[in-house]
């Protein structure tokens, strides 16, 4: 017994979700012009993952971030709550890399009371600090690399989420 096919002839069976045909009939993907390897590098670098230029802070200054790229125009502050990713990033880099290593040495015996308290305080202030700028490049990093239709790069002329 043959099977019968749902393709509508002269089409390809879909083998993924990715082939599937899109809404409003566009059946290929759109071209992608800034390559999630390229906002990997760009983020890790903690440079705009569109242009790949140093804009995400502002020129001068150490913790201002800009709105938008000014050289390319991708939002990187994008509202009210655009900061609790980096924060998520910045703080989970500290608890979990810095503090809790402390706290096991300790509990290890390889450092006093003192000196883990003490070690402690000054990681909590001085590491945030140090990974403020980081953990912006790579928020960015992993919003875009999960979302690499929304780089400008990318949008060929369609309005964007980010928009």
């Amino acid at each position: 017994m043959q099977s019968k096919s749902c393709v509508p002839p002269g089409r390809r069976p879909s083998t993924s979700l990715l082939d599937a045909p899109r809404p409003g009939g566009h059946d290929a993907l759109p071209s992608v012009k800034v390559s999630r390897a390229k906002i990997l590098e760009n983020g890790i670098r903690c440079r705009c993952p569109n242009c790949g230029r140093r804009t995400i802070f502002q020129e001068g200054r150490l913790f201002k971030v800009n709105e938008s790229c000014p050289n390319c125009g991708l939002g990187i502050e994008k509202g009210d709550g655009a900061f609790l990713g980096p924060f998520v990033i910045n703080y989970g880099v500290t608890a979990f890399g810095v503090m809790v290593p402390i706290i096991l040495f300790h509990v290890a015996g390889r450092l006093g009371a003192a000196a883990t308290l003490s070690l402690s305080l000054v990681a909590a202030l001085v590491v945030p600090l140090l990974l403020y700028r980081l953990s912006w490049g790579w928020w960015l990093t992993l919003y875009y690399f999960v979302l690499p239709g929304n780089v400008p790069g990318n949008l060929e002329g369609r309005a964007g989420d980010d928009e």
